[in-house]
């Protein structure tokens, strides 16, 4: 069988702040250009990767891509608001054709695999089915076998429960299987207690205060069965529970959106307000006015969004405090992407990557 390469190359697409590029590096893949039309994104870039990275639509790069002919991999994050349940999941954003825009380079380039990360819904509801089956067609009409499958972060080292869609392709006959081949790279889910407490409390050089938003109690709280769930709090900005991995940071973290940290409860006594206002609601307590929230709760920091997302602490992000958030709450955590590029070095080696080689990133 062959030896697997030291370094595979590999084209960057929509690369956003470098989390994918981040984690395929770190699986061993040497990035060769970059792209993305955010600004700060690209600044952020410049500041972490020794690649070409390039400002602007993709489309006006099309002629300079043709320039790489011979690649192990392109892989990419196309906007996903347009699938998004937190957007319209409208077909007809202008959003959703960079996809095909995706795909369409792929069949230009004829790359030796692809990879398209975006949201589960792409990968789940039947209103996509059509896309869905265009998308496995475009593919494997070119000669590519497929697998499209929604992985979760947090078995893979991040902590942070993040769903994200996965479209694989790799030219010839290949059973990919990405469930399969992943199941070996699973770790037991790190918390969000673990991840964050050497940061401390906010306020510190290490963990400076970065999200002024209030936090204030619902008037009309929608209640789960889980306390950390439903809508106590006024926004979109949830409670993060220190004992399990955060949920999914959205990109619109930076206001009211920003989920929630109870000091007293991570860092003091350990009473779970929370847990015991959601008892006293579900046993028809009245709720309590909007400003009685308890002063131990704060937002989330930059720092503590970085670390849940997988950045290493030397990461180097431009902007200002809502285009930082933006940046880490659109990227792939490196983690779940250097999963993948593992996986795709298999398929071409036709060998097992041993333990060690994982924990080493090598």
């Amino acid at each position: 069988m062959n030896a697997i390469k030291k370094s595979l190359s590999a084209l960057s697409l929509f690369s956003g702040a470098g989390g994918m590029d981040l984690g395929f590096e770190n699986a061993g893949f040497q990035v060769e250009w970059s792209n993305d039309f955010d600004q700060k994104a690209c600044e952020t870039y410049a500041k972490n990767f020794k690649s070409r990275n390039y400002f602007g639509l993709l489309e006006d790069y099309r002629n300079s891509l043709r320039s790489y002919s011979e690649i192990d991999c392109i892989f990419g994050g196309p906007p996903c608001q347009g699938f998004s349940v937190a957007g319209k999941m409208d077909l007809n954003d202008p959003r959703s054709k960079l996809v095909l825009e995706f795909i369409s380079i792929v069949k230009e380039l004829r790359p030796k695999s692809f990879v398209m990360e975006n949201v589960p819904p792409l990968a789940s509801l039947s209103k996509f089915n059509t896309f869905r089956r265009q998308l496995i067609e475009e593919a494997t009409n070119v000669g590519y076998s497929v697998d499209l499958k929604v992985l979760s972060s947090a078995l893979f080292g991040v902590p942070q429960e993040r769903k994200r869609m996965f479209f694989v392709g790799v030219l010839g006959k290949h059973e990919i299987n990405l469930v399969d081949r992943a199941q070996k790279y699973t770790r037991v889910p790190k918390s969000t207690f673990d991840a964050i407490k050497d940061l401390g409390v906010q306020g510190t050089n290490i963990n400076p205060k970065t999200c002024n938003a209030k936090i204030t109690l619902a008037a009309n709280p929608i209640i789960r069965k889980s306390p950390y769930a439903g809508m106590l709090f006024n926004g979109l900005g949830r409670p993060i529970h220190p004992n399990r991995p955060s949920p999914t940071l959205p990109a619109s973290m930076g206001g009211n959106k920003t989920p929630i940290i109870d000091e007293r409860l991570y860092y003091g006594d350990g009473v779970d307000w929370v847990y015991d206002y959601h008892k006293h609601l579900i046993n028809d307590g009245k709720p309590y006015g909007m400003y009685e929230t308890p002063t131990s709760f704060r937002r989330l920091t930059i720092k503590e969004a970085a670390r849940l997302h997988g950045f290493p602490d030397d990461f180097e992000f431009s902007g200002g405090k809502a285009a930082v958030y933006r940046q880490i709450g659109n990227a792939v955590p490196p983690d779940l992407a250097k999963t993948i590029g593992f996986i795709l070095k298999e398929i071409f080696s036709g060998e097992k990557i041993l333990t060690d080689q994982i924990s080493l990133g090598l």
